[in-house]
């Protein structure tokens, strides 16, 4: 099953390109954000099941167990136990998925046509015209997209190792 999940991840998004622009044509939905939602959450979601599926299978199951031994109920196990294991690597994952979708372009270009609904990745490469290259806009834009992401991961900063190395050394 993981590799099913995987193997979708691979798909390259300009081969569906064409057929979703159709369908969402026909719903109406283009040029509004869920043109651009869908997408995003189709492609990010392959990538979110690999993450989770190799952090979880990680995660000891005798802790939960001995919970269960302590006198927990499967539920307060879970949110005792399992949660908080888990939580560096939800938290990775967010934020690996999070960075994806954020620096997403193909289907932002192709979805969005109106300045209302194009995002920042969108719009950075309008600032060049066939005559004129306006550097300095591009560079401000380029710097706003990419500041929002350095301040994400400097403050997980130690969620994101933890969550990457965990499961490396048995």
């Amino acid at each position: 099953m993981q590799g099913l999940v995987l193997a979708i991840a691979f798909f390259p998004g300009v081969a569906i390109l064409a057929p979703l622009f159709l369908q969402f044509t026909s719903f109406g939905i283009v040029n509004t954000y869920w043109a651009m939602i869908i997408p995003d959450l189709l492609f990010a979601l392959p990538l979110t099941v690999y993450l989770l599926v190799a952090y979880f299978q990680e995660l000891p199951a005798d802790l939960e167990e001995a919970a269960k031994v302590d006198g927990c109920t499967t539920w307060q196990a879970f949110w005792k136990v399992t949660v908080p294991l888990s939580l560096p690597g939800v938290i990775t994952t967010g934020i690996l998925t999070f960075i994806f979708a954020w620096s997403e372009f193909l289907f932002a270009n192709t979805f969005a046509f109106d300045q209302t609904t194009q995002p920042a990745t969108v719009v950075i490469p309008n600032f060049a015209t066939q005559f004129t290259t306006d550097y300095g806009a591009q560079a401000a834009g380029a710097i706003a997209v990419t500041v929002p992401l350095v301040l994400l991961v400097l403050i997980f900063q130690r969620r994101i190792v933890s969550g990457l190395t965990a499961g490396a050394v048995k």
